[in-house]
């Protein structure tokens, strides 16, 4: 059975992913910072509340230790924690707060599991991305993309897509591809998006589900394979 660990999973993209794997037959192991909330989202689904904060290495470094003495290893990791930031600034304050979830969380978490993730037979990392941090969609006037304002976001997102093709071969051993949910009603955008949250979640559901023989590195949508 394959078990998997989603980051950031007690609402939105993250829940609807730990509910659609879950019903595939999926392990999911439901992470997230505020323990009351993880912990009745994953009674709700019928997942196991593992806390993490993905800012902290304390906290990553416990959620690793917990999982390695239940389940011994992992076969998913979806990095979907994420924040924001505050629309329009360009501060110092508000890009950091940002890149240190989106991006450093990444990675603190990624490098911290990798031991699990190799005890594996097809490892895989899911990496929650954004059409925001593309410059094609981020120049293209017909694309919600381009009418946003969030410098920090765009840019942790324009990295973190980045960091997963670097990733990839750095790491061939394991797969690891980026997500891009679109533009979906969740409570990042006051629920104004086109699409709902299953359909934000298709991509996401589809690189962790993929099996074996499937490339790394690429950035996924619903609808396939998209450039940067």
């Amino acid at each position: 059975m394959t078990i998997t660990f989603i980051t950031g999973a007690n609402k939105g993209l993250g829940y609807e992913t730990a509910r659609r794997l879950l019903e595939s037959g999926h392990t999911v192991l439901l992470g997230a910072r505020d323990a009351v909330r993880g912990a009745a989202a994953a009674e709700q689904l019928g997942a196991r509340f593992v806390r993490i904060d993905v800012t902290d290495d304390a906290s990553v470094a416990a959620a690793v230790a917990d999982v390695e003495q239940h389940e011994g290893h992992i076969d998913v990791l979806i990095n979907n924690a994420g924040i924001p930031g505050t629309y329009g600034s360009t501060s110092v304050a508000d890009m950091r707060e940002v890149l240190e979830v989106n991006v450093v969380g990444v990675v603190r978490t990624t490098e911290a599991f990798l031991p699990l993730l190799r005890r594996s037979a097809d490892p895989v990392v899911v990496n929650v991305s954004s059409g925001m941090g593309s410059l094609a969609a981020t120049h293209d006037p017909s694309r919600p993309e381009s009418k946003a304002v969030f410098p920090a976001y765009t840019s942790s997102k324009a990295a973190l897509t980045m960091l997963t093709t670097q990733y990839a071969k750095a790491l061939p051993d394991i797969r690891i591809n980026a997500a891009d949910p679109g533009y979906t009603a969740t409570d990042f955008n006051g629920n104004s998006g086109p699409q709902t949250v299953t359909e934000g979640t298709d991509a996401i559901v589809a690189l962790a589900t993929e099996g074996p023989g499937h490339g790394s590195g690429r950035f996924v949508e619903r609808h396939g394979e998209i450039a940067f």
